[in-house]
């Protein structure tokens, strides 16, 4: 049994356009091309357009995809090890959409959030880490060796406490404060003391940490379940300081 292109596309939301891609730089070959140029799929080429979409959906480009699939001989356990990262996606979602639910109740006046540090459910920094190693080597040896040594009921106070300072900053941000305010300042200074339990960063080395905080990803997502807008709040608090405060003694 085979299937026309614009059946394909009605079965699957792909283009048409994009099947035509596919076909052109050899990632989906059509079953048959009849008279014409028609394309028709086979249920192989189904089969494997499915695990396209899916590599697709968990963020592979189309040459990764296609080195992939050229390397792969066992399709069912190419499908169980898909299976298996979806799942994880899914797992991984599951704990953030529950996360900024109870956030979305607290602000809504719907307090449900029995902890602060909840904010931090299903938060990955390992990317984050391994900048750190190659951009600040020595800095990320101390702030490995001080994580080291912090024990479970610390951490968890940590983050207790950093959800309480964006709390505050929230708080100036949707009154309207300006960023070089004194209070909001003394909130920088204050998140700013506490990165020195562990390193301590120069005028640079803070402000771009702010501009990490923004950029997209996992920071940028927990600020921004606290108040929209206030990861480039953060970031603007953060240049602000380290401009005036901690430029005048590098």
């Amino acid at each position: 049994m085979s299937w026309s292109m614009g059946e394909v596309c009605g079965m699957s939301g792909v283009t048409s356009r994009t099947l035509r891609h596919y076909h052109h730089v050899g990632l989906l070959l059509p079953e048959s091309t009849g008279a014409g140029g028609l394309r028709r799929y086979g249920e192989r080429e189904l089969r494997r357009l499915q695990r396209i979409l899916v590599m697709r959906e968990l963020g592979l480009g189309l040459a990764d995809i296609r080195r992939v699939l050229e390397s792969e001989q066992d399709e069912a356990a190419a499908l169980r090890q898909h299976l298996h990262d979806l799942e994880a996606e899914r797992d991984r979602l599951s704990v953030l959409v529950d996360t900024v639910r109870r956030t979305v109740d607290t602000l809504e006046g719907n307090d449900v959030t029995s902890r602060p540090e909840e904010l931090f459910e299903g938060f990955d920094t390992a990317h984050y880490s391994e900048r750190a190693r190659e951009e600040w080597p020595e800095q990320w040896q101390r702030a490995r060796e001080a994580g080291d040594a912090i024990t479970p009921a610390e951490a968890e106070r940590m983050r207790a406490e950093a959800a309480e300072g964006m709390g505050r900053m929230a708080a100036f941000l949707r009154a309207g404060t300006p960023v070089g305010a004194a209070p909001v300042q003394a909130e920088v200074e204050w998140h700013y003391r506490q990165i020195c339990l562990m390193w301590t960063p120069d005028a640079g080395a803070f402000a771009h940490l702010g501009r990490v905080y923004a950029e997209d990803g996992p920071w940028r997502e927990v600020y921004e379940r606290v108040a929209p807008g206030l990861a480039d709040y953060q970031r603007e608090a953060m240049e602000v300081f380290a401009e005036h405060r901690l430029g005048e003694s590098s």
